[in-house]
């Protein structure tokens, strides 16, 4: 092996542990918080869940996919005008930071105060708002809409997924983990864009 080729994969090797290292000081502080939220929760855990972190490398292997489809930048300074993105649910704000940093303008709302007001000391009240999913009411304003399941029992979390896809504006992009319901799979007012990945484009506001 020439010594060109022996530096290449050194410093892929070096990427790929860094990578590592990097998600695994994320995961130690939204573990952290993740904790504190747990029991300062003020929802009723026997229909909505607690802010709960979902795995950080999904979140970005997520929101990295909707980047390139949207053909977004990492570049601070591109002029591009940029999707405004809503973390339903956002919890501390941890996918808004991922978010940010690939490009979105980004926006949250959270009910429960204490992550909710986590999220507002990082982005400003001004971004995250202390919203009830059910009453807010600007879910078509945004290009991308994202959640990961706020409701524990399976009624209302299927038509929280109904009224976000009957809201979410045509050309929108749709991240939504942990589904309870497959009807979209089967929607003609959507395109999944990835088999592997829980991300649908809007194409149609009509069926």
């Amino acid at each position: 092996m020439n010594q060109p080729e022996q530096q290449r994969q050194h410093t892929e090797t070096t990427v790929a542990d860094s990578s590592d290292l990097f998600f695994n000081i994320i995961n130690r502080f939204v573990g952290l918080f993740t904790s504190e939220s747990t029991r300062a929760t003020q929802n009723d855990p026997a229909k909505e869940y607690p802010f709960v972190a979902m795995d950080t490398r999904q979140v970005y292997v997520q929101l990295r996919f909707a980047q390139n489809h949207l053909g977004l930048t990492d570049d601070p300074d591109d002029a591009t005008d940029r999707p405004a993105l809503l973390d339903i649910g956002c919890g501390i704000g941890n996918v808004l930071l991922f978010a940010e940093q690939l490009g979105f303008e980004v926006y949250g709302i959270e009910k429960d105060h204490y992550p909710c007001s986590i999220a507002q000391r990082l982005f400003g009240a001004d971004k995250v708002t202390q919203q009830d999913i059910w009453q807010y009411d600007r879910y078509g304003d945004f290009d991308v809409l994202y959640y990961f399941r706020p409701f524990s029992d399976r009624e209302p979390q299927c038509r929280f997924e109904a009224m976000i896809e009957d809201r979410l504006k045509p050309g929108g992009i749709l991240i939504a983990n942990h589904k309870n319901s497959d009807d979209i799979d089967r929607d003609q007012r959507f395109t999944r864009l990835a088999p592997e990945l829980p991300i649908w484009r809007k194409n149609t506001a009509r069926p």
